[in-house]
């Protein structure tokens, strides 16, 4: 895990400085004024904001160094072009332009093919975006983004769809004591149930060997097709139980037929 990890090239992330409010504000005065001094102070000094936007790009642990390095750049971006003026927080204007620097970067470097014409789409639309943010302190609506580059919204849709990085199945999505909700734990199926696959193996036995409760969960989730979290509605109790005695139940039929 990044937050695990002491040092991102050759920065000891464990020592990075905390500023106070009033002293960010000297800072940023400051830098207006062109006082290099300050900026490389204020540079460093909000290294920590870059560190907590890459918790949410973790699932590309092999990439961290590259990541941060490309996140350190959207921060200087949003140093430079911030303006005091507009009176509102620094956090606010630089986390979506580093967001965008490192999308920008995993997009460009992402093994999955995107069409020319939609990766086009897709720039012209991350353009618009940081440039009516720098404007408005605010991300555009699909509708100001379509009036200015005279697209569609489905292409938009499309094409921003196309350029997102990809989530593991088995990204976890929650954590508890001895519990771990994974993305496909989210996940419903209302055509391809495991009715087929239940009655191949032969599983009637290893039903009989359930109780009540487990034979509710495991009707609601493989022959209707619920998930982790409607199963948990009907049924009174947390999506962490749910998934523990849906995989307790799974490992007990298996037991039985094989």
């Amino acid at each position: 895990m990044i937050n695990n990890k002491v040092e991102l090239c050759g920065i000891n992330t464990a020592e990075l400085p905390n500023l106070k409010p009033d002293e960010k504000e000297k800072l940023l005065k400051k830098i207006s004024e062109g006082d290099e001094n300050a900026r490389q102070i204020f540079i460093f000094s909000n290294l920590r904001l870059v560190l907590s936007i890459l918790q949410r790009f973790n699932s590309r642990k092999e990439m961290v160094d590259d990541i941060f390095q490309v996140g350190c750049i959207g921060l200087i971006k949003s140093i430079d072009n911030f303006d005091i003026k507009q009176g509102v927080q620094f956090s606010t204007y630089a986390v979506p332009m580093i967001m965008g620097e490192i999308k920008r970067y995993l997009r460009d470097n992402n093994a999955i093919r995107v069409s020319r014409s939609l990766r086009d789409i897709a720039y012209k639309v991350l353009q618009t975006k940081e440039s009516f943010m720098k404007k408005n302190f605010r991300e555009p609506t699909i509708d100001e983004i379509a009036k200015a580059n005279e697209f569609s919204k489905e292409d938009i849709s499309q094409a921003m769809e196309a350029i997102q990085d990809p989530l593991s199945l088995f990204e976890p999505v929650y954590h508890s004591v001895g519990d771990t909700v994974f993305l496909m734990d989210q996940l419903g199926d209302n055509k391809n149930t495991d009715e087929k696959w239940l009655e191949n193996l032969s599983l009637a036995e290893g039903l009989k060997k359930l109780g009540e409760r487990e034979k509710i969960i495991l009707h609601l989730r493989f022959f209707e097709g619920k998930t982790q979290m409607e199963i948990a509605d009907e049924i009174g109790i947390s999506q962490a139980q749910i998934s523990r005695l849906e995989k307790n139940a799974l490992k007990l039929m298996k037991k039985h037929v094989q």
